[in-house]
C-alpha cells in the first residue's frame, strides 16, 4: 500500500480566512463615507452660517426711517429714547437705536452722532 499526502495550498480549497482588502478596495471602503461626512459637515457649517431670512419678498423690507441726533452732556441712551418715541416702551427704542448704529455696548459719548428711530 501506497501513502497518500494531501497538501492545502492558500487559495485552493483553504479554508476562508481573514477579509483582506486591496488598495482600491481600501479606499472606496473608507474614503467614500469620509468624502460624504466632509460634505455633510460642510453643508451643515454653510446652513449655520448663513444670512437669517428678514422676509418673505423685497415688497416686505422696509427700510427704518430715522433721524441724526447729537449726544449732548448728561445724555443717556434711555433719556434719548423716552424724548425720540414718548408713547413706545423705551427698552424697544434703546434696542433699535443700538441696532441702528451699531453699539456694542451701549456706551455714548457727548458729542457723537446717533441715528434714532422716527416714530
Amino acid at each position: 500500500m501506497s501513502a497518500i499526502t494531501i497538501t492545502h495550498t492558500p487559495g485552493h480549497g483553504a479554508p476562508a480566512g481573514r477579509l483582506r482588502l486591496t488598495r482600491r478596495g481600501r479606499m472606496v471602503f473608507f474614503g467614500v463615507p469620509a468624502m460624504l461626512l466632509v460634505a455633510a459637515l460642510l453643508s451643515l457649517a454653510g446652513f449655520l452660517n448663513s444670512p437669517a431670512k428678514a422676509a418673505d419678498s423685497a415688497a416686505e423690507l422696509q427700510p427704518t426711517s430715522s433721524t441724526s441726533v447729537t449726544v449732548q452732556v448728561g445724555q443717556s441712551l434711555w433719556g434719548i429714547a423716552g424724548s425720540a418715541a414718548p408713547s413706545r416702551d423705551p427698552r424697544d427704542v434703546v434696542a433699535e437705536i443700538i441696532q441702528l448704529n451699531n453699539l456694542q455696548d451701549g456706551h455714548i459719548v457727548p458729542g457723537q452722532q446717533l441715528f434714532i428711530p422716527s416714530t
